[in-house]
């Protein structure tokens, strides 16, 4: 899936080939697959976990924010990375 993580200064992280996006919700951690139902949520401050089809993870320290998933195509707008 398509993955875009954007503050409002540039972008931390873009990639075609992300497999799972874990994000911290306001209501817990959720994870994101490829093919997932589209959805809008609110992200508390945290840690993103992505990890790629080369079996490479990488782990980003978020403020609060919002993500949008829709299509194999998530947005992660994020306040900024700590």
């Amino acid at each position: 899936m398509r993955l875009d993580i954007i503050t409002p200064e540039k972008t931390l992280y873009s990639s075609e080939n992300a497999i799972s996006v874990i994000c911290p919700g306001i209501d817990g951690d959720f994870q994101l697959l490829d093919s997932h139902a589209s959805l809008v949520s609110a992200l508390r401050s945290g840690k993103l976990l992505v990890s790629d089809d080369q079996n490479k993870s990488i782990e980003l320290p978020i403020a609060s924010g919002l993500v949008e998933c829709n299509r194999n195509q998530v947005n992660i707008l994020v306040e900024e990375a700590i």
